[in-house]
């Protein structure tokens, strides 16, 4: 995603959109962030959502710019981002390209291509 970013960012703005927090301890879990120690309860609020944010970009390695959903979720309603989405937004505010359910239902390479058609 970076080397995206990277190639295409004169041409589009990223964002990351942190949403609410996929598989929190308070929740479910799945096994393999129990393995790579990634066990976080629901944020409580605004705040501990940010931070969460903050951490999950350092950890992914992430050099896109982030901004967080709304505590009320308003975004990841709007674009059924949950579990994870890539999205493409063109110059009319239209989407332009919206990616099966992440991380195995969409490529970069999809992506790449929704960005060359409106580039």
């Amino acid at each position: 995603m970076n080397a995206l970013y990277q190639q295409y960012r004169d041409r589009a703005e990223f964002f990351i959109v942190y949403i609410g927090e996929a598989h929190p301890s308070d929740a479910w879990q799945v096994p393999n962030n129990v393995k790579d120690r990634v066990i976080v309860a629901s944020p409580a609020n605004a705040p501990e959502r940010e931070a969460l944010a903050d951490v999950c970009m350092t950890k992914l390695g992430l050099a896109i710019p982030a901004i967080v959903d709304t505590f009320d979720d308003a975004t990841e309603q709007a674009y059924t981002g949950w579990p994870e989405r890539l999205y493409l937004i063109d110059r009319a505010g239209r989407i332009a390209y919206k990616s099966r359910p992440g991380p195995y239902g969409f490529t970069l390479a999809d992506l790449e291509a929704a960005l060359q058609r409106e580039s």
